[in-house]
């Protein structure tokens, strides 16, 4: 397009310098004649005529030339057009091609991305639906600790856990009666001393659950008395009930079914604790518990060894009495042996003389004529 748009400039331009030559003639012209010269008009005119005659001749060529060209440029421009159609119908086919893979591409990744949030959504349902049992039952777990029966069951059956899944059926009992009538939760059977020791599970969380929702510094002070007081009277009926001098051990055991509380009764009232010591009550939670029971189990089987161990010496004191029996009577044995060996030393004796009789009577000869035969008769040994 440009190469066509420098041609028409060119042409323009011709015409124009054509038509300003004939103009200046024609002025050159007009000079002449007003100056009357025939002769130089009429050489002037044979001038414009051959002027006007290349002129054209120039024309007709620049005509001819440029109508050549344009046939080139338009034969180039549909050439140009052709290669510009391919290109273009190759780009819009690759990018089409792009198009559809990425739409594809993008529907796999929106597939992926929904199945995925479908699983997600399932386990955020299930987690849901989990949280929902869990919220149940800590409601339920709350019910039972604000009620004292049922929190009594439940501090008796967490307590009951942990005993049968550590000691013997033998080394405890549940629900055991002492003398006066009294009840206890667990009696843990020790040998003496230190005797059986006693575990309450009845917790008082009343006070407990008023601290924790004391909303200020008086607040919680006044909480903090009043938990401190119930946990010290509970101390005492614990002392008072479940110690008895020739029964039990000199102490006894008050189980906490809640690690929290029990951090935070050491954390924060260390008095408390120490007065209960005092009292002879040791305060437990489940991991201490724990620990006390796998202790007793030491204990008790220190004590069946003890108990093994004195059967095995009265055993072997009666295994004792039992070597000595048989070696009197190994020696009475060995007695009877040497008598027996010399009666057969005896008997050999005897069997050898009589075998010695039969060859001197087998050795007599018996003959024709009567012939006197001395038999030699060895002396008797004594004893024969």
């Amino acid at each position: 397009m440009a190469k066509k748009g420098r041609i028409v400039e060119t042409s323009v331009l011709v015409a124009i310098l054509g038509a300003a030559a004939i103009l200046v003639l024609a002025a050159v012209l007009l000079a002449l004649r007003g100056k009357g010269g025939e002769a130089d008009l009429a050489r002037a005119v044979d001038a414009i005529t051959q002027a006007q005659g290349a002129l054209a001749g120039r024309l007709a060529q620049l005509a001819e030339t440029q109508t050549t060209a344009q046939t080139q440029l338009a034969e180039r421009l549909q050439a140009q057009e052709r290669a510009l159609s391919r290109t273009v119908e190759e780009r819009l086919a690759d990018m089409a091609k792009r198009l559809d893979d990425g739409m594809q591409q993008s529907a796999h990744r929106q597939a992926t991305t929904m199945h995925d949030l479908r699983e997600r959504l399932a386990v955020i349902d299930a987690a849901q639906k989990n949280i929902t049992e869990l919220s149940a039952q800590v409601v339920s777990l709350q019910d039972i600790l604000s009620n004292k029966q049922s929190r009594g069951a439940f501090g008796e059956i967490q307590l009951a856990d942990l005993v049968q899944s550590i000691l013997p059926p033998s080394a405890y009992e549940f629900q055991a009666t002492l003398s006066g009538g009294k009840r206890v939760d667990c009696l843990l059977k020790l040998p003496n001393p230190p005797g059986p020791i006693g575990v309450d599970a009845k917790f008082p969380l009343e006070s407990w659950h008023l601290l924790r929702a004391a909303q200020d510094d008086a607040g919680r002070v006044q909480a903090g008395r009043a938990f401190a007081a119930d946990i010290l009277k509970h101390v005492k009926d614990i002392a008072e009930k479940y110690i008895v001098p020739g029964e039990t051990a000199e102490s006894a055991l008050m189980f906490l079914p809640s690690e929290a509380i029990y951090a935070e009764l050491h954390a924060s009232f260390p008095e408390v604790v120490e007065k209960s010591y005092r009292a002879k009550v040791w305060i437990v939670s489940p991991t201490t518990l724990m620990a006390t029971l796998n202790t007793v189990r030491a204990v008790l089987k220190d004590a069946r060894m003890r108990e093994q161990a004195g059967l095995i010496q009265k055993e072997v004191r009666l295994l004792l009495d039992d070597v000595g029996r048989l070696d009197s009577r190994v020696a009475q044995l060995d007695k009877h042996f040497v008598q027996a060996s010399e009666d057969i030393r005896q008997i050999r004796i005897s069997t050898d003389k009589v075998v010695k009789r039969a060859d001197r009577i087998e050795s007599v000869q018996v003959g024709d004529e009567a012939q006197e035969v001395e038999v030699a008769v060895a002396p008797k040994l004594p004893g024969v």
